[in-house]
């Protein structure tokens, strides 16, 4: 197999055995399954191996299309790229697509035994990262997180149409706990994510508890609080269920279980944080709340885009498509901003009345 418009050009190559190095964010895991069913599309028999951290290969493990999953366990330090490293000794690759420009996706990369390695072009690659690579994608102007992804398969000459999501496998008692976890309540719910990977990603809670009193009394929805349990975390439930008593905390119920509250949810609200993917993923309707990173690179792709409350930019302002982070933006975005959305999502993408939960959509 060849495909055209690489540095240097690729050699002939399969895709029966392709490894993919992209271990962070939740995010970035859900970027990622477009990929993988482009591939699996374009060669059924590939075997798809992909390293990535705990938290997210909870979403993927035992996927149909994900075949080998080589855990990075960055909590154990140097230890966790010595493990990585003696689990990619045994294997053999073909291609490797390194998707993640950091050092740590540099030395990782390192480790895989495979004659392409295809990463970002030299600009793009962070912490020269474009060492650890054989072969780079073309330079190109910023684009969306997804679309980038979808140059790695371009090179490799992999057709594609609309990103396809999948999430699960989804077995009988997982479905059983999101029928039990909805039938709790009288009224459809609105998750919201509390908090952030970081503390200028984050809006105040004191206005997640005002947004709470919208749902409930404007919307008619049931404000449920969702995210891990991390000081932050616990800190902005304990000042919203003070300010908001009629919004249940589902804190800490893990990125699966957090699936299921989101596929069966009305719509969902969140910062730019890797639940509004997955949201995007799943279908729900989700009003994003972006100030800290750029929307046009990591805001919703295909889905719910008028949705968005953009904060990064200044009102009028054409920024550049780059990644460029922008502090103390987060409270420009006032409540009102947020029950326009509502009031949009309302008038847009309500299901009536009388639609139930069927279970995760995956």
């Amino acid at each position: 197999m060849t495909a055209a418009s690489t540095t240097p050009p690729l050699p002939p190559f399969t895709l029966d055995r392709v490894c993919i190095v992209m271990m962070s964010a939740v995010g970035d895991a859900v970027h990622v399954m477009p990929i993988i069913h482009a591939i699996k599309a374009h060669s059924p028999a590939s075997r798809i191996t992909w390293v990535l951290q705990p938290g997210p290969a909870t979403l993927v493990r035992g996927h149909a299309m994900v075949d080998d999953i080589v855990l990075f366990d960055r909590s154990k330090g140097w230890k966790a790229f010595l493990d990585t490293r003696r689990e990619l000794a045994s294997r053999r690759f073909d291609v490797v697509l390194a998707l993640q420009v950091y050092f740590k996706a540099g030395l990782i990369t390192s480790f895989a035994n495979a004659p392409v390695k295809l990463g970002f072009d030299r600009e793009r690659a962070r912490d020269a990262n474009w060492l650890f690579t054989t072969h780079r994608i073309p330079p190109h102007a910023g684009q969306h997180v997804q679309d980038q992804y979808f140059e790695f398969i371009d090179a490799l000459g992999v057709p594609h149409g609309a990103p396809q999501w999948t999430l699960g496998p989804w077995n009988d008692e997982e479905r059983a706990w999101q029928r039990d976890f909805h039938a709790q309540f009288d009224r459809p719910i609105a998750p919201i994510v509390v908090a952030t990977s970081k503390e200028a990603k984050d809006w105040m809670p004191e206005r997640w508890a005002a947004v709470c009193h919208l749902l409930w009394n404007e919307f008619g929805l049931q404000p449920v609080l969702v995210g891990g349990r991390s000081p932050r975390e616990v800190a902005a439930e304990s000042i919203i269920l003070r300010d908001a008593p009629m919004a249940h905390s589902a804190l800490g119920s893990g990125l699966r279980r957090l699936a299921a509250i989101l596929d069966g949810a009305a719509v969902a609200l969140s910062p730019d944080t890797g639940p509004l993917h997955l949201a995007v993923a799943l279908r729900t309707p989700v009003i994003s709340l972006l100030g800290y990173t750029n929307p046009k690179r990591v805001g919703p792709y295909d889905f719910s885009r008028d949705l968005m409350i953009d904060a990064y930019g200044d009102p009028g302002e054409a920024y550049p498509l780059d990644m460029t982070y922008r502090l103390d933006r987060m409270q420009r975005i006032t409540v009102d901003d947020v029950r326009a959305m509502l009031t949009r999502w309302q008038e847009r993408y309500r299901a009536p009345l009388s639609a139930t939960v069927s279970g995760p959509k995956a």
